[in-house]
């Protein structure tokens, strides 16, 4: 399932261990603090658990988001919605 997993960690540490663990889950990074990817259902709630026991409730936020491909295709973007710094033009490919 494509999932869209946003988070705002005001904590260097725990974000970067989020950010770590969205990596390991096969998420890809488009933004500094938006990851996409395919992933499984089942994967994806212990990606959501794991990432939501690390973050500070009362400071920081986390959503994912997962959508079908239908849906997906129907995302628009504008002005420099990938970093390019952090997105190859393969990943890119992959999802558009």
């Amino acid at each position: 399932m494509l999932t869209w997993l946003i988070y705002d960690i005001s904590n260097d540490k725990i974000r970067n261990r989020v950010a770590k663990r969205c990596k390991e889950a096969g998420l890809y990074r488009v933004q500094k603090s938006v990851f996409l990817g395919d992933v499984e259902k089942n994967r994806l709630d212990e990606l959501h658990l794991e990432c939501g026991e690390m973050i500070e409730e009362k400071t920081d936020s986390l959503y994912v988001f997962p959508m079908c491909e239908e849906d997906f295709k129907k995302v628009k973007t504008a002005g420099n919605a990938f970093d390019r710094e952090l997105v190859s033009d393969e990943i890119l490919s992959m999802f558009f």
